[in-house]
Formats: C-alpha cells, structure tokens, sequence
C-alpha cells in the first residue's frame, strides 16, 4: 500500500529483509562523512581532504537507535542538515530516527501504519517546500505521524526487486521488467504521477544493483544525478537526467551486492557487508573516466567486526585492492526529458516487492513510497 507521512520525503518499495543488523554511512550537509553503527558506536571521519590518515572522532550520544534493524538506511535532509535513520531498531522498526549533526544529539519520531520488515527508500530533495517544516526539522515531534496511500505503481510490480534513485525531484526505477537497458521508469514527486513512458539515459544494464543520489554543493539545489552500482559491481554508472546521459567510472575494487553507497557532491562511498568503507572522487568532469576507488582509512581502525549481509550476496575483493580506470562512455539519449526528472536513494538490497502500491509519508517533510 501506499501512505503518506511527514519528515523529509522518501519514497520506498517493500523488500524481503536482510539477514543481519547493518550500520550506514551518510554526509551532513557540509560534507563530512559520518558511520552510525560501527561495533555500536558512531564516527565522524571529517571531509575527503582526512580521510586518508588518522582516526574518526567517536560522536556516539545517548538516544542514538541501536543499529540492529533489517536493512537500516541513513538520508541527509540538506536543507535542514539533519541525517534520518530508518529500519535501525528492530524493535520499533517504523520509528524514523533523527540526528542533528550541529547539537550531535539524536531523537525519535514514532510512527504508525508503516512498514515493519526490510524496505527500499529515497528521501526527496524539495519536498520539504510543501510540507508542514515546523514538525520535523532536525528533531522529533511528540505526536505520532500516521502513513497514508498514495498510489499504485506504474509498472507490474510482480518479482520486481526495487533499484530506486531519486533526481531531480523524480523517482527513477531501474531494472523494471519490459523496460530496455540504460532507461527508466519515472514517478514525478511532486505531482504525485508516474509518467506514461520510460525515459532513456543512455548506456547501462538491466540489472538490479544499488544507488546514491549525487548532491549538489551548498543547497545549491536539487540532486541532479545519480550513481548506479550493478549487483556484479563491474563500473560506476552517473546518470545526469538533465543532459540525459549516463557516464561509466570505475567499479568498485570491493564486488559486494549488499554493499550500499552513499554520495556527496564530490564522493560517491561504499560501505561493504564486511565493514569496510571505500570512496571514488566524483567532479563531473572528464577526469572522472580516470577516478579509481580508494579507502577511508580513517575509518579503517573502527571499522565493525561484522555487518550486514543479503542472503544471497556475496562480496569478493580483487587481488590488487585497487579499481580499474573506468572508461568515459557519456552517452547522449535522443529522447527529450519530460518535466524534470529525480530520485535519490538506494535500491533494495534484496527480497522482492511484497505489493503494487506506492506509499508516502510525511514527516514534516517525509514522503515514502512502498509497494
């Protein structure tokens, strides 16, 4: 079903759940990188410019949720610099817990109506303009938010193991069955409305993998690409859906498909099933096709001892640790974008849609889509 509350804006599928607990990686709103769940503490490895010596400072805080949920996921709420963990207490899994990174301090937004097992999300960049900003800015309000139905899903819905990304206030769904490699089935966030036809964007697969919106600098404005990590982790893929094209990078040295990513304006990071967090400097530039994949190794001494993992994915390393220079393939799609196009988020990490109906909730600025 689909349901509509109030925090930021996210739109998720429902999904078998992972096998284990998982902590997340997310930025803030000035860039620094932040892991929530490492061996139950939680870190600040700074800006890219520290990543590359010393350790993160240790930012764990009473109310912060325990980390032992089903596929926990973090979103950053740009405008209000709040960081949003969902799935993260197994014991309340519709709780949405909030951290502000300026306070360092957590809280808690209870719920009602949600989902209460596994589940694919995107957090919206603009929604937060409609909604009511005063409910959940970068804390919790006391009262419960309910989740209402929004909408059928545009497409069959039937096995469909949800790759969602969020750009330009649409919804992209990847790997939608019936729908040709490198386009994508589009829902328009604002207008609540799926369009008729899928979009093309150029040159990748038709397979499931997982996704990062690419934030702009500075509230510059919203996500206007996203990166696409197939299963098989064999290149990066940047999707601008303004020039409609897609630009592949290296993949990443890690091939993990529970692995999940998180981007900044300028780094797109891998956190992989087995605790390790890697990164591939992103400039939008023709540099980009020479960008190899390196560690945080700041993070590399607090790293978890174990994580989460899909019940069907596998993680190998290559031997050199290194990525491969991906090659530059920007590729021009003849179809003209209709309206504009966004999404942000990661995909599913595995199971598969329980229903076709797309759900939202705002938290004062939450939108959430499940099926």
């Amino acid at each position: 079903m689909a349901r509509l509350l109030t925090l930021v804006s996210l739109l998720f599928f429902s999904v078998g759940s992972r096998v284990a607990a998982s902590p997340c990686v997310a930025f803030d709103a000035s860039w620094n990188l932040y892991a929530f769940g490492f061996n139950d503490k939680d870190y600040n490895a700074g800006t890219s410019d520290s990543w590359a010596s010393g350790t993160a400072s240790d930012i764990t805080a009473s109310g912060r949720p325990p980390f032992d949920g089903s596929n926990t996921t973090c979103y950053l709420s740009q405008f209000y610099n709040a960081i949003y963990v969902l799935n993260g207490d197994s014991s309340n899994p519709s709780n949405v817990h909030v951290f502000d990174p300026t306070a360092k301090s957590w809280t808690t937004q209870v719920t009602s109506g949600g989902p209460t097992d596994g589940y694919s999300a995107v957090l919206d960049h603009d929604t937060n303009v409609f909604c009511n900003f005063e409910n959940i800015t970068t804390a919790a309000q006391s009262s419960t938010i309910a989740w209402t139905d929004v909408e059928k899903a545009g497409f069959d819905t039937t096995n469909y193991q949800p790759v969602m990304a969020l750009a330009n206030n649409h919804v992209h769904f990847l790997n939608v069955p019936g729908v040709a490699a490198g386009s994508a089935d589009i829902f328009v966030i604002h207008f609540s409305w799926f369009q008729p036809d899928p979009q093309s964007y150029g040159n990748f697969p038709a397979q499931h993998g997982q996704t990062t919106s690419i934030f702009e600098p500075a509230n510059d404005g919203v996500q206007l690409a996203f990166a696409y990590i197939p299963d098989d982790g064999s290149a990066t893929y940047v999707i601008d859906v303004v020039s409609n094209t897609t630009t592949s990078m290296a993949g990443p040295s890690t091939k993990d498909s529970s692995a999940i990513y998180f981007a900044s304006d300028a780094a797109i990071v891998q956190l992989t099933s087995s605790g390790a967090v890697n990164y591939i400097s992103y400039t939008n530039s023709s540099s980009d096709s020479s960008a190899s994949w390196s560690s945080v190794k700041n993070l590399v001494s607090v790293a978890p001892t174990s994580s989460a993992s899909s019940a069907s994915g596998t993680a190998t390393k290559s031997a050199s640790g290194s990525a491969a220079s991906g090659t530059s393939s920007s590729t021009s799609s003849s179809s003209s974008n209709s309206s504009s196009n966004g999404a942000s988020s990661m995909a599913a990490q595995g199971g598969s849609v329980v229903a076709g109906m797309m759900s939202a909730l705002l938290l004062g600025t939450i939108a959430l889509f499940i099926s």
